[in-house]
């Protein structure tokens, strides 16, 4: 079986350092991914089109990513039965949370999945969980990722618990 791509999306090229953690992440698994700009107000053409053809073009889910008005994600979802996931831009005007009500105030119908605020990571693992449904060797890598960030924790409190815990 061959294993889904995830599209990442984002409405402005400024967006990419963002994103670029979840292009990130999803390369650490493995997971073929495609990245594109697309404005659900200035090429609202182009969008619609990805998002009807995501599925037979062979991808298991969507990141969206934008900031402001944020309708990517929802404009996406009005296109496609496949797992959105939005990501909610922090900008300067209201520091993102014009983007999270706009990406998590979905109607009744078209979910959005939603990360937090500039949650590009947690948006690539939760595409990786949905992959991992029918593929044993992605949720083998997100069990040995979970154990690792244990891990990491546990040496943490082992140098703190050393240092304060005489």
């Amino acid at each position: 079986m061959t294993m889904k791509k995830v599209a990442v999306m984002m409405g402005s090229d400024s967006d990419l350092p963002i994103v670029q953690k979840a292009i990130d992440t999803l390369a650490a698994f493995g997971v073929p991914a495609e990245v594109h700009v697309f404005s659900a107000h200035r090429t609202p053409e182009q969008a619609r089109d990805f998002s009807v053809n995501a599925r037979k073009n062979g991808f298991g889910a969507i990141i969206c990513a934008a900031g402001m008005a944020a309708h990517l994600a929802g404009a996406v979802a009005a296109n496609t039965t496949l797992p959105v996931i939005g990501i909610p831009i922090q900008s300067k005007q209201i520091g993102g949370i014009d983007a999270l009500l706009s990406t998590v105030q979905m109607p009744s119908g078209i979910p959005v999945a939603t990360v937090a605020i500039d949650g590009a990571v947690n948006a690539a693992l939760l595409s990786v969980q949905i992959l991992a449904v029918e593929d044993e060797s992605l949720a083998a890598k997100l069990d040995a990722k979970r154990a690792e960030d244990a891990e990491k924790v546990l040496e943490k409190d082992r140098k703190i618990a050393a240092q304060f815990n005489q």
